[in-house]
């Protein structure tokens, strides 16, 4: 059974930083890629960032890069969001999702953690 248990969010203040984690169980990890999906209420779902399994290349929104950075940990199993200068437009559920392992598609998703940015 695919597992992806996200953790990590919180209230933070505008500018401020959170680590998100997400624990991965269920599948062979090294075969897929691992992205952070994040969504808020009554809008569509927005892919933040990916972590490619073919060439470890890593994958970012517009409205991010620069700002966050995602990395992986194979022998955990585990996949990380820092999350620097955040900004209140940055407020959604993040997911912890399964990809095909160049980004191109989503496989599964978990149940996510909130992240709420004040002004």
């Amino acid at each position: 059974e695919v597992q992806l248990q996200a953790s990590g969010g919180g209230l933070v203040q505008a500018g401020g930083s959170l680590r998100l984690s997400c624990a991965a169980s269920g599948f062979t990890f090294d075969d897929y890629a691992m992205s952070w999906i994040r969504q808020v209420p009554g809008r569509e779902r927005e892919g933040v960032s990916c972590i490619s399994s073919s060439d470890g290349s890593t994958h970012y929104a517009d409205s991010v890069k620069g700002r966050f950075t995602i990395s992986s940990d194979n022998a955990k199993n585990t996949v990380y969001l820092q999350m620097n200068s955040l900004e209140p437009e940055d407020t959604a559920v993040y997911y912890c999702a399964k990809m095909e392992n160049n980004c191109y598609e989503i496989y599964d998703w978990g149940q996510g953690t909130l992240v709420t940015v004040s002004s």
